[in-house]
């Protein structure tokens, strides 16, 4: 059986550079993305994701750098490109006068080979809404729609941006449903989104994105093993008070640390073993805990260890 890294690769981009007068959006961003994986671009907003993904999908130029997508290239091969993507951008704007069978079969007018409108539809699970005005739909369904318009051509490589921004939790897992799905028929799919979970859930690998460059690339499992403990102890202490950082590295089970503004963040194996040496000393140093939380490591700790910034805080 051949594995995906033995395949060739969909989306290869080298030394990717895109400004926009005085503000750098890409800055000599690599990528290499395997044929059926999905593969996600985590990043803050305004690190880079949209411009990197919208050269990709062959709507902007670069002003630097190499790009080949299906081993094809923009401004060559544009035509043959395009019969192959689906792409799903960060906002969709849809006729809301439109049925959403109407919607469904005008996009796949577009392209030579795909399903029937009735398959998109049951793929989509909005068979029961064919006959509804587009305007009618929730922010789930539209955003399902979307995603059918996307996959009316049966694509190699699906591009979706930020899919499931503003959606309940339930539309979002439906949504991450249907791209799993469309991972197991085969598919690519190249992902930007600034969910944590989201990139944990759905990407076999992701790039950890930061104004414009990869800061970190890896499977969610190896990128949080790379922080060197599974858990992190986040703490303050009253009145903002200074904390002498060495004796913290030093105490037992403590495997990093990291500050961010008020907060303290230990990187731990073990909470149970650190969180009464963290008292014991703090103790000694005469200070109160005015905050303390523990949880897993996530692929948020890892932006933290890098940046000392918040996926959320952006």
């Amino acid at each position: 059986m051949t594995s995906r890294a033995a395949l060739p690769s969909a989306v290869v981009c080298r030394g990717l550079h895109k400004r926009y007068g005085d503000v750098v959006a890409v800055a000599g961003l690599d990528l290499d993305v395997r044929s059926g994986e999905c593969f996600g671009l985590l990043g803050p907003n305004g690190a880079g994701k949209t411009t990197t993904i919208e050269i990709l999908e062959g709507l902007l130029e670069p002003d630097a750098g190499d790009v080949e997508v299906l081993g094809m290239r923009w401004g060559a091969d544009d035509r043959a490109l395009r019969q192959r993507l689906g792409i799903q951008l960060q906002e969709t704007q849809l006729q809301e006068k439109l049925r959403v069978e109407e919607v469904v079969r005008l996009f796949r007018s577009f392209y030579r080979r795909g399903p029937s409108v009735s398959e998109v539809l049951a793929m989509v699970e909005l068979e029961p809404k064919r006959r509804s005005y587009v305007g009618k739909l929730s922010g789930g369904q539209k955003q399902r729609l979307a995603v059918a318009c996307a996959l009316v051509n049966e694509p190699d490589l699906l591009f979706l941006d930020e899919p499931t921004t503003g959606l309940d939790p339930q539309s979002r897992r439906q949504l991450w449903s249907l791209l799993d799905a469309y991972r197991r028929r085969g598919g690519t799919t190249v992902l930007t989104t600034h969910y944590m979970d989201e990139a944990e859930t759905l990407a076999d690998r992701v790039a950890i994105v930061d104004h414009g460059r990869v800061i970190a690339l890896g499977t969610p499992r190896e990128l949080i093993a790379s922080l060197g403990a599974e858990h992190v102890v986040e703490f303050a202490v009253d009145g903002g008070a200074t904390v002498d950082t060495g004796r913290l590295a030093g105490l037992p089970g403590v495997r990093g640390v990291g500050v961010e503004g008020a907060a303290i963040h230990l990187r731990v194996a073990e909470p149970h073993v650190v969180i009464p040496a963290l008292l014991a000393e703090l103790e000694r140093e005469g200070l109160g805990l005015s905050q303390l939380a523990t949880h897993q490591a996530t692929l948020e700790d890892v932006f933290v260890a890098q940046t000392g910034r918040h996926l959320r805080d952006e």
